[in-house]
């Protein structure tokens, strides 16, 4: 790959000194949650023996899924907050590309495993145990890790197939394809459609198999007992609404022509900030049994 660009200067947020001090403590705050969130979410599922099923197995890699997928954009913002200029070489410019790619789309296939999971937990009951065995469920996650490296060196193929040849102001404080397809000094038409149909279509497709998953387990409720019917209402109700939350987002920003709004890094900064810490929460505040296992875990470390 031929370019003249070495480095990229992003505009982040805001050029203002003082909304940028702001930026550093909000955001400081929301990726320092973010990690403790998940990374409690993890080590509580791990050292809890009533945590045991599938779905808390998934949860664990969701949850590090939206740590890492946090970090490969909070870090860089919150330290750009409190520089004069906003600098990224070119190097680290692809890296955070690939991270991101990498992680988003492993939380998409975990949400689409847990799915598959509560499909087969409230459907097929009887056969659970069998189809949702540990090998399986090891060999589901190798499986989206695997398709999550495909997507990620997919992008990184399109971006190293563009040709910078100066302007290398990004108004954004990431590195993504869409950002990057504006500073091109090559016809861009080709990779836009790349790019819509590898993330654009991807997003959409997930979503409307994840809603009908979700729509098939709820009608399947009909024959259950109320008992029964509540429990599993109130945990497809959660994986709905973290589904919604980052899809909703995801959608809006891949799957539309590179058109530029005056909304995208805020919708940009929910989805990659802002969804990693709603997770945590959603999943600690709707589930029982996760709540009850932490406040075991902070019992035996106070003890």
């Amino acid at each position: 790959m031929k370019t003249n660009v070495t480095e990229f200067i992003f505009l982040g947020l805001t050029q203002d000194p003082m909304k940028k001090k702001i930026v550093f403590v909000i955001f400081l705050v929301f990726y320092a949650a973010t990690a403790v969130g998940n990374l409690l979410i993890i080590l509580t599922v791990k050292t809890s023996p009533s945590l045991g099923s599938p779905m808390y197995f998934f949860l664990t890699y969701l949850s590090f899924a939206d740590f890492c997928f946090s970090s490969t954009t909070a870090p860089k913002l919150i330290a750009d907050s409190l520089a004069t200029k906003q600098t990224i070489s070119f190097n680290e410019c692809m890296i955070q590309l690939v991270a991101m790619h990498f992680f988003g789309c492993m939380e998409v296939l975990i949400l689409i495993l847990m799915a598959f999971d509560r499909y087969v937990a409230i459907c097929k009951p009887l056969h659970y145990t069998v189809i949702m065995n540990q090998k399986t469920c090891g060999n589901l996650v190798i499986l989206a890790l695997a398709v999550s490296f495909l997507h990620s060196v997919t992008q990184i193929l399109l971006a190293m197939s563009l040709f910078f040849c100066g302007p290398n102001v990004i108004d954004h404080y990431f590195c993504d394809l869409q950002p990057l397809l504006k500073l091109a000094c090559t016809d861009t038409y080709v990779i836009n459609l790349l790019v819509l149909f590898n993330s654009g279509i991807v997003c959409i497709t997930s979503f409307s198999v994840l809603m009908t998953s979700y729509i098939l387990i709820l009608y399947s409720l009909r024959n259950h007992s109320a008992e029964g019917k509540r429990k599993a209402l109130s945990t497809c109700t959660t994986h709905i609404i973290v589904v919604v939350l980052f899809f909703v987002p995801c959608i809006f920003i891949y799957a539309r022509p590179p058109i530029t709004f005056p909304v995208d890094k805020m919708v940009s900064v929910f989805y990659t900030i802002g969804t990693p810490l709603l997770n945590p929460l959603i999943y600690t505040l709707r589930n029982a049994e996760v709540k009850n296992a932490m406040e075991k875990l902070w019992s035996k470390s106070i003890s």
